[in-house]
Formats: structure tokens, sequence, C-alpha cells
């Protein structure tokens, strides 16, 4: 995927988790992005170190696992925000 496409999915998957998980959080649309794309890459991480699989695309094997690390990612930066 290239870095539109992770821009992309990183503001799919965060608006995903932050609509799971509602609540006041610091940050604006950036930082939506920016916890997408990085639960995205660890979500992807993870589930490849247990062999489900990796985040590859627009499917929703990916979009499952990054919501999963995006939503964890969340409930760490709300725990450090505290």
């Amino acid at each position: 995927m290239g870095i539109i496409s992770w821009i992309i999915l990183g503001l799919v998957v965060g608006i995903i988790a932050k609509f799971l998980m509602p609540g006041k959080d610091p940050g604006g649309i950036f930082i939506t992005i920016l916890l997408g794309i990085a639960g995205a890459i660890a979500g992807g991480f993870v589930s490849a170190a247990i062999g489900f699989g990796q985040v590859t695309g627009f499917d929703l094997r990916s979009l499952i696992i990054a919501v999963c690390g995006s939503i964890v990612l969340l409930i760490i930066y709300r725990a450090v925000k505290k």
C-alpha cells in the first residue's frame, strides 16, 4: 500500500475506533489519523506474529486488524494523557 492508502486507511480506522470508544480525547483529526495509522501498523505486526495475517489493503480482515490495533492504542493514549 502507498502512503496515501495508509493515510486514508488510518483516517477510516481512527474514526471507527473513536466511534467504538466515544469520549473526550485531546487532539483532533490529525491525532485520529495518526492513531489509526499506528494502530494499523501495530495490529498488522501483532497479527502477523501470531499467524493471523497482516494488513494488506482495504479488505475486511485488514480493517478488523487495524481497528483492533487502533483501539488498543486509543486505550493507551487515554491512559497516558490522564
